[in-house]
Parts: structure tokens; C-alpha cells; sequence
């Protein structure tokens, strides 16, 4: 039995996945303590977990910004990075501190174990980042993580995001890199050493990445401890202890039916998706299903004939009922609906969404708005060109038949183990290798 610590942002979309693994890690044997905020210490402990308290400054979660592009990066840098760092740290090297540990196992987003890392290896525990938004490391291949760019073709392609990726580190987060690296010299010792704060990452042991590498932009420079493992919502309780609505028998098959939610995060205004929806679909022979994400009913605007409603719906069950998904664009989301083989209609402009956006349209599994607040007529028109072309059903197929060959969050445990049990081969981890090399 290994004794592992699982960290997660108090963050339900983050620490929805990290509680997936953290139930398999203890089925299969391992010790496990979590370390979030506060609100999900009934959670953590249902699942057998020990858990651990996030420090002052990080055990709540910021609210959610409407940014959007070049202020979106800053501000999600500075609520994601910089204010929670001494909060995440401190309580995750105590909990090294106070026993063995054998593994940290933390969401990419928590930078408590990006300082940590900082450490030299025979100071540390490994450490496993775990992929829960698209994968954030910086490419010649790829535009910047955040701008919303598919990466082109061709030699134009790799000039324009090469210059873009170097606009990004040396001016746009110029100021939140010399942040961080002096928090990191504060708290650890050792700075970033010219390490790009987003690509943090690589020196790691290992880069579990929760997608499948077909709804990922390839990499010729990815780092050899990079590996893609599926979405860990494959994972869930098969059998949901969701009630369903009493209109659940309307879902019978007579008509396509919409799915639309703004998730669980960015759901305080329903004008931006789920209000123009139901305007652009009222007149349509389709059945518009809406989750509000727990938020009341009454938050919603008038239902026109043909919608239905619903605090929370089990997913599982529903989306093999479901035509079409219209989303903004949330990471587990989209990969719910493409494990079912579900056509997306995507409209999302702030934090990570823009890039699971862009990754929808170049995977050929929907259509991007390229909005966060898309006119009724625009979602009534993507909604009719997905139903009516069959290449996007059977693009979200094909991902929905990678998703379901993945080696899921099992496959990750077996990599964990195989690594503790013959150690760390140190030549997989592109940060210590040469720039030369990689």
C-alpha cells in the first residue's frame, strides 16, 4: 500500500475528476489524504480519504471572472496562481512533512505542488499533474493556452504561433511570471529558473493528461512524460442517486431532443446560453432539455412549450437520450457528450473555455460560436446544421470510441505503481533535459 495526497482548487470541476481517482486509489488499496477547501470535506471523507484543509487565501474558491483573452490569461494566472499559492503549499508540505508519502497527485491548476516540484528530487515525493482542462503546455506547434487558436497548417502556422507564444511569456504574463518565481523563491528556495509558469508541468514525473490524444492538438515537442489516460467521468457510479424529473417520460425517442447548460460555475446569468437557447429553439420540433447546475428554477426565463427543466440531471442517463449538447464549453462536459457520440454546440469565451471550444471545431465533433453570449438565431442555426450533417455525430463517435479504448484512471494507478515500484527514470523528464533535446 502506497500513502498518496491528492490536491485539488476548491473548484467542483476540479475536484469532481481528483475525487474520481482519489475512490480508485483507495480501492485498490493506497492511502489516501485530499487536500482541498473546506466545502468538500463531506465529500472527500465519503469516499474513505482523509482530509486535509487548504491554508487562508486558497480554501475558497474566487469567483469566476467574465474576462475574456488577454485579461482572462492575467486574471486567471493571478486567481488560479499567485493568491492561493502560500495556501496550497504550506499545508501540502506539512502533510509530506508528517508521514511518508509515496506520491502527490494534484490538478494542474494547483500550484502548491508546481512549488513543491521546484524541490530536488531526493527532497520530494513524485509528483503526478493531472491534466483536468485542455492540456495547457506551450508548443511550437500551438498557439498560446488561452487565445483560442486550432494550431494551423503549414510553415505560415508554426511562424505565427511561435511569435505568439513568445508574445505571451516575455510581455503579456511578463509581470505574473516574475510573481510567481519570487513566491517560488520565497517559499522553496529556488525560483522558475526560466521554466514558463504554464508549463510547470514538465518537471513533473508524469503529465496524466484526462482527454485522449485525438481531442488534443499534437505536439512534435511534447515531453516524454507526457501520457493521455481519458476522461476520469468514465469512471462514475454507474447507477445515478440523481432523481429523475417527472417529465423523463417525454424523453421517448418522438422527437430530437437539446441538451443546454452553463454548468455548475458559470451559471449566475442565464441570458448568456440557456435564455437564448430556449428563444432560438422555441419554434423548432425539438424537445430543449436544461440543467441549471443545482441554481433554482425560478433563475431560468419563461420555459416556451416544447422545454423542460431541471435543477440537476443524472448526465449518464441522459445523454444517450441527447441529439445535440449545447454547452459553453466546460472540459468534462464536452467529453461527456463525446463519450456517448453526441454532436456539440459550443459558446464559450472565459477561462479555460475558449480552449475547449477550439478543440470541438478542429476534432470535427461541433461547431464553435466563438461567443460566450450568442444570439438566438446563431444557436437555432448551429443546432440545425449539427442535426442535419452527420459528419459531427459521427466525429464525436469516433472520440466517444478512444474515450471508451483509454486506459482510464486505472491505467494511471498502474503507471503510478509501476513508477514507485523501479523509480523514477529521470530521462523522461523533458525539464531536465537540454533545450536541445526536446
Amino acid at each position: 500500500m502506497s500513502s498518496v495526497i491528492v490536491c485539488s482548487g476548491p473548484h467542483d470541476g476540479h475536484v469532481s475528476p481528483m475525487l474520481g481517482v482519489a475512490r480508485r486509489l483507495i480501492d485498490r488499496g493506497h492511502r489516501v489524504r485530499f487536500l482541498t477547501g473546506p466545502a468538500y470535506q463531506d465529500a472527500v471523507e465519503a469516499i474513505g480519504a482523509e482530509f486535509l484543509l487548504l491554508g487562508p487565501g486558497a480554501e475558497h474558491a474566487t469567483e469566476s471572472s467574465a474576462a475574456t483573452g488577454v485579461q482572462a490569461i492575467r486574471e486567471g494566472i493571478r486567481g488560479l496562481v499567485i493568491e492561493p499559492a502560500r495556501g496550497q503549499y504550506l499545508p501540502l508540505a506539512a502533510a509530506v512533512a508528517a508521514e511518508p508519502t509515496d506520491a502527490v497527485l494534484a490538478e494542474v491548476t494547483f500550484v502548491g505542488a508546481a512549488t513543491l516540484s521546484r524541490l530536488p528530487r531526493n527532497e520530494r515525493p513524485p509528483i503526478i499533474a493531472c491534466g483536468i482542462l485542455p492540456l495547457t503546455l506551450s508548443s511550437r506547434d500551438c498557439a498560446p493556452y488561452g487565445s483560442g487558436l486550432a494550431p494551423g497548417k503549414g510553415p505560415g502556422a508554426r511562424l505565427r504561433n511561435q511569435a505568439m507564444n513568445w508574445l505571451v511569456s516575455n510581455v503579456v504574463l511578463k509581470d505574473s511570471q516574475r510573481q510567481v518565481d519570487a513566491l517560488t523563491r520565497e517559499l522553496v528556495g529556488v525560483g522558475l529558473d526560466g521554466l514558463f509558469i504554464l508549463d510547470w508541468a514538465r518537471r513533473t514525473e508524469l503529465i496524466a493528461q484526462f482527454t485522449v490524444e485525438e481531442f488534443e492538438y499534437p505536439r512534435s515537442d511534447a515531453p516524454g512524460n507526457l501520457r493521455f489516460f481519458g476522461p476520469m467521468s468514465r469512471h462514475a457510479a454507474s447507477a445515478s442517486v440523481t432523481p429523475k424529473p417527472e417529465w423523463w417520460g417525454d424523453l421517448d425517442g418522438s422527437r430530437p431532443v437539446v441538451y443546454v447548460t452553463q454548468g455548475t460555475v458559470s451559471n449566475e446569468d442565464f441570458t448568456a446560453l440557456v435564455g437564448p437557447t430556449l428563444e432560438g429553439l422555441a419554434g423548432e420540433d425539438v424537445t430543449v432539455v436544461v440543467s441549471t447546475g443545482r441554481r433554482p428554477l425560478d433563475a431560468l426565463p419563461p420555459l416556451p412549450a416544447n422545454a423542460r427543466a431541471a435543477e440537476f440531471l443524472p448526465d449518464a442517463e441522459l445523454l444517450p437520450k441527447v441529439d445535440v449538447y449545447v454547452t459553453n464549453g466546460g472540459y468534462g462536459g464536452l467529453h461527456y457528450a463525446m463519450e456517448n457520440g453526441v454532436p456539440i454546440v459550443v459558446a464559450g469565451d472565459t477561462e479555460d473555455k475558449p480552449e475547449g471550444a477550439a478543440r470541438v471545431a478542429w476534432a470535427g465533433v461541433g461547431t464553435n460560436l466563438k461567443t460566450g453570449r450568442p444570439k438566438p438565431d446563431a444557436i437555432r442555426d448551429a443546432v440545425r446544421k449539427v442535426l442535419g450533417d452527420g459528419r459531427y455525430r459521427a466525429g464525436s463517435q469516433r472520440i466517444g470510441a478512444a474515450i471508451a479504448a483509454s486506459p482510464g484512471v486505472d491505467g494511471l494507478i498502474d503507471e503510478m505503481e509501476a513508477m514507485l515500484r523501479i523509480g523514477v527514470n529521470r530521462a523522461n523528464i523533458a525539464g531536465d533535459r537540454p533545450e536541445a533535446e526536446r
